[in-house]
C-alpha cells in the first residue's frame, strides 16, 4: 500500500498466520493465493445464527457481577 495510490482491498504480498492454542501448541498455516481465499470464502459462505433455544441465544447472564450478552454466529458454506 503506498500512500499515493488509493487501495482496492487487494494484497500485493501474501504469506502466512502462526496460530497459538490454549495449550501453547504453535500452528504455521501459509496461504499462496490469500486473495482468492478470500475472495473464494466470501462467495462461499453465509452467516446464520443458530437455534436461540438449542443454544441460549440471546439471553443474558451475570458472571462475578457483570452482566454478559450470549451471541451466536455460525459460518456455513453455500454447497
Amino acid at each position: 500500500m503506498m500512500p499515493a495510490k488509493v487501495w482496492f482491498g487487494q494484497l500485493d504480498a501474501t504469506g502466512g498466520y502462526l496460530v497459538v492454542k490454549d495449550n501453547g501448541e504453535v500452528l504455521c498455516y501459509h496461504i499462496y493465493n490469500r486473495n482468492e481465499f478470500e475472495d473464494y470464502l466470501l462467495n462461499n459462505t453465509k452467516l446464520e445464527t443458530a437455534s436461540s433455544t438449542r443454544h441460549d441465544f440471546g439471553s443474558v447472564y451475570s458472571e462475578n457481577n457483570k452482566l454478559f450478552f450470549k451471541l451466536n454466529l455460525q459460518i456455513r458454506f453455500l454447497r
